[in-house]
């Protein structure tokens, strides 16, 4: 039933209070001024591609096992952050899907909001290298993205980042 309602409201609603309030606390989430949480709406399912009619060789069609470089949650933080341009993504988390989308809820804190930035345990965020944070990959769901959950033997090529490690940065 939550579905139905959540597909017919906007894609990007704020919400008073989270969902799932012990994963939001443990993601970073405090009921004080300062901080938000938005519920974002993102669509799903595979990204199989139409038949090509030309002939090759069936493996080299391109189909099957297309995968996203962004999981939705990524896509549904980044277009978050870009929809409250004064807020910066702290973490999100999933709340639902249907047949259509999935659904996260983001917490986004205000960095020059008074109560943010007197708290030591916060005001890292509003630092100038933690700028647009998500954008580049910083949030949780965005290391997982980058490979940064692995270390060791097979993780070689992930740091400092992907494409520093294979000279494409340049």
């Amino acid at each position: 039933m939550r579905m139905i309602e959540w597909r017919k409201e906007k894609n990007f609603l704020r919400v008073d209070k989270p969902l799932r309030l012990d994963r939001a606390r443990s993601l970073g989430y405090k009921a004080k001024q300062g901080y938000i949480v938005v519920r974002a709406r993102v669509r799903h399912g595979g990204l199989r591609k139409h038949r090509l009619k030309g002939g090759r060789k069936p493996s080299k069609m391109g189909i099957s096992k297309i995968t996203m470089a962004k999981s939705t949650q990524r896509i549904a933080e980044e277009r978050t952050a870009k929809h409250f341009p004064n807020m910066e993504v702290l973490n999100s988390y999933w709340v639902g899907k249907d047949g259509k989308n999935h659904f996260y809820e983001i917490i986004l804190v205000d960095p020059v909001h008074p109560a943010i930035m007197k708290d030591p345990k916060i005001n890292w965020v509003g630092y100038p290298p933690h700028k647009r944070r998500v954008l580049r990959g910083r949030t949780s769901a965005g290391q997982k993205g980058r490979g940064l959950r692995y270390k060791g033997k097979g993780a070689e090529k992930v740091r400092p980042s992907i494409r520093a490690h294979n000279g494409q940065g340049k």
